[in-house]
């Protein structure tokens, strides 16, 4: 399943698009959004619709909200597929700025639930049976409804308790069709807009659209919640649901039903006799697990995806998005944080370079300087009152000054790092997080002094490099026959020879300029023996005064080189 754009001058042709189109441009300028259509004037489709578009001002009170804040209220009223390319592009800083990630995260799907009669059709038309037969019982009234799907609870006829996750029917031709006009106004956005070149809108679209086809997956989803449950096979402090695949597809997910108290329901943690401590602990240890051991993350853990279970146990839910870390970036954040600890800006800044990626060199002096600055913000607070996510935010405010971009995966770790602190300080306020990170940043530091490791690397650079080396006579054969072609040019600019060119003109000026003088004197004297008329005082004139010209470019000469302090 993958979403193809059609060119954007076809659009204005196709008429099912413009309804939707029209109602996404009433919304957008409901929020006060109508300055970016002032921009892109002169193309017709816009124009035809915004003379359908009412003007008429609006009743909510938006004056006072952010632009941002504006941005989210649109999205939620633009429906399923705005409100999940904002969740989406939420985990997403190297798209978009800390401001609209922000709110972002506070986008809700308030959607209504669909019939039960499109369940049903959906379950037996992916499933190929009737549904009393896969199902001793299904519960009618779904469970909650999502932008993408809803879920229910279901019986299977040897006992079992399921949900099951269905996908809202016909969503695929909805976010077809929104991805394509979002394609079209990115596209428009960056003919007419100089300054959205940087954040280039189509590039966004083309991340989101790459991104919902893996959430409309749920075959992807069963995958991940197989690989999670394998990682933490041996661990009694976690569950994962069963996936029951003979009973799901592309658009039916069937899993375990897990009876247990949400995260975020604090006070019947406190009333049902589990220990918040210990489960704060546990939280901390599986998170650490999962970003040390294991590299493969849970991108959501906010409390309403954490269930607790009885004897203390943990259970995820929601695998839709999931995040993988390399070992480099396992160790890239060990590194930042000892830097950090040492108040070691110029090494920390080397490694956040080594991190993010970045179109141009930035300023280093003033991104160390910047980096000195939160260092000191942070390094003499009291650990306690560290805050993860604070961090994070001031860290991604730096990353965006200086127009660099931190992998998407690495920033989801940290920010997966940060919600799983903030759960645990609130599952136990005196819970000290740092103490469950110090044993795992301790071991891949030393892991990175094994010999086995050393010479692993070793062994690494080795093979590379004579991959290289085998590569580059190919290569240079390759461009000398572009060359020869002529699809390849070689273009040679010089530079640093200015002062070098300067220098060597001032010499040669000088050594003509006295040349001339030499000259000037040597016919003058030539002119003044041979008495050559007219005189003065018995000395030829036109002698003298070559005398006097000489006499007088030779002391410009003079003054000229003491000047420049060179004699």
């Amino acid at each position: 399943m993958t979403f193809g754009f059609r060119p954007a001058s076809n659009l204005s042709r196709s008429h099912k698009y413009l309804s939707r189109y029209r109602q996404i441009l009433t919304v957008l300028m409901k929020y006060g959004f109508g300055d970016i259509f002032s921009r892109i004037r002169g193309e017709r489709i816009i124009e035809n619709l915004l003379r359908a578009v009412s003007r008429k001002p609006e009743r909510e009170k938006i004056s006072k909200l952010s632009r941002e804040a504006r941005l989210r209220k649109a999205l939620e009223e633009l429906g399923p597929t705005f409100v999940k390319a904002g969740q989406i592009l939420s985990t997403r800083p190297d798209l978009i700025g800390p401001e609209l990630i922000r709110e972002f995260e506070k986008l809700q799907d308030n959607v209504p639930p669909f019939s039960f009669d499109l369940v049903r059709n959906t379950i037996e038309t992916e499933l190929g049976s009737p549904l009393e037969q896969i199902f001793k019982n299904f519960d009618e009234i779904p469970l909650a409804a999502a932008s993408i799907g809803q879920v229910h609870r279901a019986q299977l006829p040897d006992g079992h308790n399921v949900v099951v996750k269905i996908q809202r029917p016909g969503i695929l031709k909805i976010i077809q069709v929104d991805l394509k006009i979002l394609r079209h106004l990115a596209t428009l956005t960056e003919k007419h807009m100089e300054e959205w070149e940087l954040q280039q809108p189509t590039r966004i679209v083309d991340e989101f659209s790459r991104m919902i086809d893996k959430e409309l997956d749920y075959s992807l989803e069963a995958a991940h919640m197989e690989r999670f449950a394998s990682q933490f096979a041996d661990e009694e402090t976690i569950h994962v649901p069963e996936v029951f695949h003979k009973l799901s597809s592309q658009r039916v997910l069937t899993m375990e039903y897990v009876e247990g108290i949400k995260a975020s329901e604090i006070s019947l943690l406190e009333q049902s006799g589990l220990d918040t401590a210990l489960l704060a602990a546990r939280g901390a240890d599986l998170m650490m697990k999962q970003v040390f051991v294991h590299g493969f993350i849970h991108a959501d853990p906010h409390p309403g995806n954490v269930l607790f279970l009885e004897n203390n146990v943990i259970c995820y839910l929601d695998f839709g998005m999931m995040s993988r870390v390399s070992r480099k970036q396992m160790e890239s954040l060990v590194d930042a944080a000892t830097y950090a600890v040492k108040n070691d800006e110029i090494r920390l800044t080397d490694t956040l370079l080594r991190i993010v990626d970045c179109d141009r060199e930035p300023d280093r002096k003033n991104l160390e300087n910047n980096i000195s600055e939160l260092l000191d913000r942070y390094l003499f607070s009291d650990l306690e009152d560290l805050d993860l996510s604070q961090i994070l935010t001031n860290v991604m405010k730096v990353i965006t000054r200086y127009r660099l971009r931190i992998p998407p995966d690495f920033y989801i770790m940290m920010k997966a790092i940060a919600a799983s602190q903030a759960l645990g300080r609130k599952l136990d306020p005196g819970f000290k997080y740092e103490e469950a990170m110090t044993p795992f940043l301790t071991r891949i530091k030393l892991e990175k002094l094994l010999p086995q490791r050393i010479f692993k690397d070793l062994f690494d650079v080795t093979r590379e490099s004579a991959e290289l080396l085998k590569e580059i006579p190919q290569e240079t054969s390759t461009i000398l026959k572009q060359i020869a072609r002529g699809k390849a040019q070689i273009q040679l600019e010089h530079r640093g020879f200015e002062t070098m060119l300067s220098t060597f003109d001032k010499i040669s000026n000088r050594l003509s300029f006295a040349i001339l003088v030499a000259s000037l004197v040597i016919g003058s004297s030539v002119i003044v023996l041979s008495g050559v008329p007219p005189k003065w005082n018995n000395i030829p004139i036109i002698g003298l005064a070559g005398f006097i010209v000489a006499a007088v470019m030779a002391f410009f000469l003079i003054i000229t080189i003491l000047r420049h302090g060179k004699m």
